[in-house]
């Protein structure tokens, strides 16, 4: 077995270059008789001349030129390693693995920290995961996700950190031919007699107790008709003429012919969103990037420069 090391064929080649061992040593900085040493150790290992010794200088044999084709590969292999190493450990390579709930994916702040961070580490594969905000946070705790964007109460997140992005006020999301459709500013009480569609609170109780809360601050409990998984698919039922619903207010880039978005006038409206970091095991240096991503979006809260958040 040979037990060479990629010194050797350092060595070899600085020696098959130069044609001169005094000339090759100088070049790699060590003694003329530490280099000669080491290549005998490298033809004793491979059990043949790799240089003739001649009065000035040395030739290579035929082992020796068929060497170098593989020393020179091996070294660099070696080279690109390192260098694909060292940028891993600065975050510039790998994957990084993102979860979301579906209306998270509409508020600028996320897009912006997403978008920044493909500009700035576009060797940086991203997978992103849409789930409920119960799945988003079992799926942190499992390891299968690094970070996630969830609508999770404060209990729910209990030994994960979390970043709080902008409070959102929520918006009316209500059928075209509603009574109130169109209307300037209205004031959540003029829905107290309207069928509601909900979040189910079994996929992130945050939203939905956001939303019950208004309406009892507003004198009333919503009648609830209809809860639905998804954002995108309540924005669908209020379409079809199926009830109302609150919406934050970055979910109006979700055009519905049949669909009109009211702002409330009711203060204190707002729905709630954070991004929830794993465990610190999961806290890698692609990790440390977006976040940072995160802070320049969030104080921009628009669309993303390029490159802006480059290390």
């Amino acid at each position: 077995m040979v037990l060479m090391e990629l010194r050797h064929f350092r060595y070899a080649l600085a020696v098959a270059e130069e044609l001169h061992f005094t000339r090759a040593a100088q070049r790699l900085g060590i003694a003329q008789p530490a280099l000669s040493q080491q290549i005998r150790q490298l033809e004793e290992e491979f059990g043949t001349q790799l240089f003739h010794r001649l009065t000035r200088g040395v030739e290579l044999t035929e082992a020796g030129r068929a060497l170098l084709p593989y020393a020179r590969a091996a070294l660099a292999a070696a080279d690109e390693g390192t260098a694909a190493v060292r940028r891993a450990a600065k975050g510039e390579l790998g994957q990084l693995r993102i979860g979301f709930t579906g209306s998270a994916s509409f508020n600028p702040v996320v897009s912006g920290t997403i978008g920044r961070f493909r500009d700035a580490y576009p060797e940086v594969e991203l997978d992103l995961q849409e789930q409920v905000t119960s799945m988003l946070l079992r799926s942190l705790r499992e390891g299968r996700i690094q970070l996630a964007f969830s609508r999770a109460a404060d209990d729910e997140t209990d030994g994960l950190r979390r970043i709080a992005l902008p409070d959102e006020s929520l918006w009316a999301a209500l059928p075209a031919k509603h009574r109130l459709a169109g209307s300037g500013r209205i004031d959540l009480a003029s829905l107290a007699v309207d069928p509601f569609i909900l979040y189910p609170r079994a996929n992130g109780r945050l939203l939905y107790d956001a939303i019950v809360a208004a309406c009892g601050r507003a004198g009333f409990s919503p009648r609830i008709v209809q809860e639905a998984p998804q954002m995108a698919s309540t924005v669908n039922l209020v379409a079809a003429g199926v009830g109302v619903a609150l919406v934050p207010a970055s979910m109006r880039l979700l055009q519905a012919p049949s669909v009109s978005y009211v702002e409330l006038s009711t203060p204190g409206t707002v729905a709630s969103l954070s991004l929830v970091q794993g465990p610190d095991l999961l806290m890698t240096a692609s990790v440390r990037n977006f976040i940072r991503c995160l802070d320049e979006a969030k104080r921009d809260h628009a669309p993303v420069e390029q490159n802006a958040c480059s290390a």
